[in-house]
């Protein structure tokens, strides 16, 4: 920030120079031509790519409506030090030019700290406010996710907020977002935790309306008729192709997923959609068999016939790499599709000890931890999605339309979020570890309801806010 505003400052005493040299003809240009600069390149990466990705339409009516008033004062207080040459004209043009300048600057700060704050890197403060909403004012979490009715003792790690490093993340506005998404849709894309991320939204617009029961079996969808409001979600394990036909050496009870080939069910439905909230991952850990081409080329737990050795050159990261450029791009290329797609980036977790079913366990973290621990999975995921995100972008062109919403980094801290071993009402369950340490079942994967989930969908509303509400800025006024 502060190589932008020194070069800001520079300009300044550049033009303060010219207005004492009386340059006036010269000082227009180098006014106008500081201003475009400004609101042509935004000197803020962040910025750059808004301006260079889309036409900003807050922008194209300052340039409409603001610089022709400066033209107009500049030339007419011109004209009056012309003709009279007197210090009063010449103070009102400096004073002019300055209060234009003046506003310039501020409108520069409002829009920069709009485009210009990074939301994913940051820490956990705590939040005396506590959570959106809880397990009593909300009538649809899934039981797993229900920690205090399944009898978790604690409830701190209810009441945490992300803080980005650069700004605030505004606490989650219900009527806000039901006025932004009047008359849209947004669906949620991809496997459980996408359904978990669904439902709180869902628990947070309803502590202000209660919404209709749409949906079906295949989609889940749910409108709030006050605003004509869509909640949907479909199910996509993998994003991509996938079934259960027997090839060589994989029988039926082996998904085959087409890593070249998109999932055909949600692409169907999409052009219906005008937000999608697209994630995937944690499937990829599952049994399974990798095909480009209608060839095999890898598999996840599965032991191939001699035959196949030589082709098993795909691990389930690769996979994971491949089906998520596949999906981008297919989305990116549907012609009757102009929503804005918003891709999550893998929900990590938080199994110590071992994995989901090897005695992997989160029992007892009352608190986000202090750093990062580091998890090679999780890693190798991350950057495989975010390689393939911008992979995309690259190939189709579609950045404007795309938002990587990168959660991993601020999340991996959150282990005490997840239910543990209160993942069922069972009054006789085993929240305890046993003889010999091995602790009970447990769920580290999902999120507890309320609880950090809910910032995701304060970071779905924080982005759609920047592109639906920007329309509405107010522009500057000169003041005369």
């Amino acid at each position: 920030m502060s190589i932008w505003w020194a070069f800001i400052v520079r300009q300044y005493k550049i033009l303060s120079i010219l207005l004492y040299l009386r340059f006036i003809k010269t000082t227009k240009i180098i006014i106008l031509g500081m201003g475009m600069r400004i609101f042509l390149l935004y000197p803020h990466p962040a910025c750059q790519k808004r301006i260079l990705m889309r036409k900003d339409r807050s922008l194209l009516r300052l340039l409409q409506n603001w610089t022709p008033g400066i033209i107009y004062q500049m030339t007419k207080n011109d004209d009056e030090s012309s003709s009279s040459h007197s210090s009063a004209a010449r103070m009102r043009m400096v004073t002019t030019i300055m209060r234009a300048w003046r506003t310039m600057m501020n409108f520069y700060s409002d829009i920069s700290s709009k485009c210009d704050c990074d939301l994913y890197h940051g820490r956990w403060v705590h939040d005396p406010d506590g959570p959106l909403y809880t397990n009593k004012t909300c009538p649809i979490i899934t039981q797993m996710q229900n920690c205090q009715g399944n009898g978790r003792p604690d409830r701190d790690y209810e009441n945490w907020r992300w803080k980005p490093d650069q700004c605030d993340l505004p606490r989650f506005d219900p009527r806000k977002f039901l006025q932004l998404m009047q008359g849209k849709t947004l669906a949620f894309i991809g496997d459980s935790v996408a359904r978990n991320q669904m439902e709180s939204l869902l628990c947070i617009l309803w502590q202000v309306e209660t919404p209709k029961n749409r949906g079906n079996r295949l989609m889940h969808r749910w409108t709030f008729p006050s605003t004509s409001t869509t909640i949907a979600r479909i199910w996509s394990s993998w994003l991509v192709h996938h079934t259960n036909d027997p090839i060589e050496g994989a029988g039926a009870d082996v998904d085959k997923l087409h890593l070249d080939m998109p999932d055909e069910f949600f692409m169907e439905h999409i052009p219906k959609f005008d937000v999608i909230v697209l994630s995937s991952g944690h499937w990829f850990a599952k049994k399974s068999v990798y095909l480009l081409n209608s060839t095999v080329i890898g598999g996840q737990l599965w032991n191939p016939p001699t035959s196949m050795e030589q082709s098993m050159k795909v691990n389930h990261m690769e996979a994971y790499r491949i089906s998520v450029e596949t999906a981008l791009t297919a989305i990116a290329r549907q012609p009757n599709y102009a929503g804005l797609t918003i891709v999550r980036t893998y929900s990590p977790d938080h199994y110590e000890g071992g994995e989901w079913n090897t005695g992997g366990s989160c029992t007892g973290k009352s608190k986000p931890a202090q750093r990062v621990v580091e998890n090679g999975f999780t890693n190798g995921m991350h950057q495989r999605q975010v390689a393939s995100f911008w992979n995309s972008m690259q190939k189709t062109g579609a950045a404007a339309r795309f938002r990587l919403m990168d959660i991993t980094e601020g999340f991996g801290l959150r282990h005490d979020g997840h239910p543990g071993p209160y993942r069922s009402p069972d009054p006789n369950k085993i929240t305890k570890r046993g003889r010999g340490g091995r602790p009970p079942s447990q769920d580290c994967l999902h999120w507890c309801m309320p609880g950090p989930v809910d910032t995701w969908n304060e970071l779905v509303l924080e982005i759609i806010r920047r592109e639906f509400d920007h329309a509405n800025d107010p522009i500057p006024q000169l003041q005369h």
